[in-house]
């Protein structure tokens, strides 16, 4: 590891919050009208089963039209949604071994079962991780830990949820404060000497542990308590209610109506 590597970290950490700053259509909906979208949206791509691949491609309409009303870079929201594929390509590559039964043929080629729930299971955490992302992007996070207790969560988990987040940028100041003495004790090694590891990371633990306790007590002074209120929220709008119900028509309909299916018959009655 290296310094700039931890700048960067930490830079790209707090991009997408950045992006919530933004004044888009998206961007000025009421908080609660994200989250429940976002949720439906979960809900509805959870629901399918294994093997359902092509029911799930009709939802990528939803991650790429927010992306587009609320200016928001590609890139950046591709990068970070990938960061989800290790976790769901070490579960999905035992399937297929164990499955590999025959879905249906083209030509000679034969599509297994295992095949069709691999690529079901990443697009499946793709499409869910994209839209808590977007959700994120479009919503400052102040405003969501508040909806979020306005919808009863429990406060400790929201809590938990808000100094996570926030003290992964004080790990990361830490650390690369660490690595800098480091580098100006030892110029001629590279890196971190995996002899030196535990010792670092020992004391990465101490002062991460010190630096937290301080930070806490800087809240407490400025009346920070997890049993605050969260603040009234303003009142819902006609364009939250559109988006609501729009994104409820989307979620039920493609989740009960098979599109792909009806759009194969008819390019093939066409045919």
């Amino acid at each position: 590891m290296n310094m700039p590597g931890r700048a960067d970290a930490g830079r790209e950490l707090y991009a997408l919050e950045l992006l919530a700053g933004k004044n888009t259509a998206v961007h000025r909906l009421h908080p609660a009208v994200k989250v429940i979208s976002c949720v439906l949206f979960m809900a509805a791509v959870i629901s399918f089963d294994r093997y359902s691949l092509g029911r799930l491609c009709p939802f990528l309409f939803y991650p790429c039209v927010l992306i587009a009303l609320g200016e928001l870079p590609p890139a950046l929201l591709v990068k970070r949604t990938a960061l989800a594929l290790p976790f769901c390509l070490f579960a999905g590559l035992s399937n297929l071994v164990l499955e590999r039964g025959a879905a249906f043929s083209i030509g000679r080629l034969t599509v297994s079962f295992g095949f069709l729930s691999f690529w079901a299971l990443i697009l499946r955490t793709l499409l869910c991780v994209a839209a808590v992302l977007i959700l994120i992007a479009t919503t400052p996070w102040t405003a969501l830990a508040a909806q979020l207790r306005r919808f009863h969560v429990p406060a400790v988990f929201v809590t938990l949820l808000e100094l996570c987040y926030r003290y992964i940028g004080v790990l990361l100041a830490e650390s690369g404060s660490m690595y800098t003495a480091y580098k100006l004790r030892s110029a001629n090694i590279k890196g971190v000497a995996l002899s030196h590891m535990g010792s670092f990371v020992g004391h990465l633990f101490l002062r991460s542990v010190f630096r937290a306790e301080r930070v806490y007590a800087a809240m407490k002074c400025r009346g920070y308590s997890m049993k605050t209120p969260p603040v009234s929220a303003s009142p819902l709008k006609g364009a939250d209610a559109v988006f609501l119900l729009v994104v409820a028509v989307f979620c039920a309909l493609f989740r009960f109506v098979d599109l792909p299916l009806l759009a194969g018959r008819r390019i093939g009655a066409l045919l």
